[in-house]
């Protein structure tokens, strides 16, 4: 049976950056894109805006990890997601074999978007756009910013609001080795930032600077690099005989 590979997406969004990548892993890993609820076919259901309640969220996931190994790639505030996981997995005694985390700095950083979730609106849609997370229109009154302020805003403020809850409550290493991945071009996490997950990796630690901007989550050779990157986890060895 292949490893899992458990895919936590960015701010506002929901799995569709990940609808190819089975393709890509084919037999090599069954890929589970995880679906946080207010978004997709999970709109209706309350957003979860803190630590506690994420966790119990992702009880669904935890349990299809016991007793298969699993890896976990998460992007922005997924990274966020993925090593609050991780760090309880491995509490529970359940460690994933490798942690991947993209475009997101570490918590002691506070990323500027995680402290802007009570901005006003306006001031919030023109930082994401100046950031490269949301299109120009987004901030332009005449160009459908109202769209954007009645579907988009509301459900990215909520996972900016996890994502500050989440850093607040990030505390200790991971024991499982950790795959940080910075976009060159990333005002958001920059790679001399994003580096700084060593800080949360006890054991072996590399960072991996790609082609892209802060959604390169969307360019098409993200699986096929990871698929790359992992290649000794995703061939059943252990993970002290590959270093991420």
């Amino acid at each position: 049976m292949p490893p899992l590979l458990l895919c936590f997406h960015h701010a506002g969004a929901g799995v569709s950056a990940f609808s190819r990548w089975q393709a890509e892993f084919g037999a090599a890993a069954e890929v589970v894109p995880v679906l946080l609820p207010g978004r997709d076919a999970r709109v209706r259901e309350p957003r979860v805006t803190e630590l506690a309640p994420l966790l119990a969220e992702l009880e669904v996931a935890a349990a299809l990890t016991r007793g298969r190994p699993y890896l976990l790639y998460g992007h922005s505030l997924g990274g966020l997601v993925a090593y609050s996981f991780a760090a309880a997995r491995e509490a529970a005694g359940d460690p994933p074999q490798a942690v991947v985390i993209g475009a997101v700095l570490p918590p002691h950083l506070r990323s500027l978007l995680a402290r802007s979730a009570e901005l006003p609106d306006t001031p919030l849609l023109r930082l994401l756009v100046r950031k490269g997370v949301l299109p120009p229109d987004a901030a332009d009154a005449e160009r459908g910013s109202d769209i954007f302020r009645r579907r988009v805003l509301p459900p990215l403020r909520d996972d900016l609001r996890l994502a500050q809850d989440l850093v607040r409550r990030a505390a200790v290493p991971l024991r499982a080795p950790v795959l940080a991945l910075a976009g060159a071009d990333d005002p958001v996490a920059p790679p001399a930032g994003v580096a700084q997950w060593e800080r949360y990796a006890a054991g072996h630690f590399r960072l991996r600077t790609v082609a892209g901007g802060h959604l390169f989550v969307r360019d098409r050779a993200l699986p096929r690099l990871l698929r790359t990157e992992l290649g000794g986890f995703l061939t059943g060895l252990r993970p002290e005989s590959s270093a991420v």
